[in-house]
């Protein structure tokens, strides 16, 4: 684990860093997938809100 000493004889450890890569462009079946998760999603929400102000009402 690679570390420094400071002024004063302490130690300062530091973590190790993750190997970088680049990301990878979504294909046509991901974009399908999230259009179709965000969709999901909004009706969640729509349907959330709708509860809530039935039940307040």
């Amino acid at each position: 684990m690679p570390y420094t000493t400071e002024a004063g004889g302490r130690l300062n450890n530091f973590a190790a860093e993750p190997k970088m890569y680049q990301a990878e462009a979504s294909n046509q079946k991901q974009k399908v997938n999230y259009l179709i998760l965000g969709i999901l999603a909004i009706f969640l929400i729509c349907s959330l809100v709708f509860v809530a102000f039935s039940v307040s009402a």
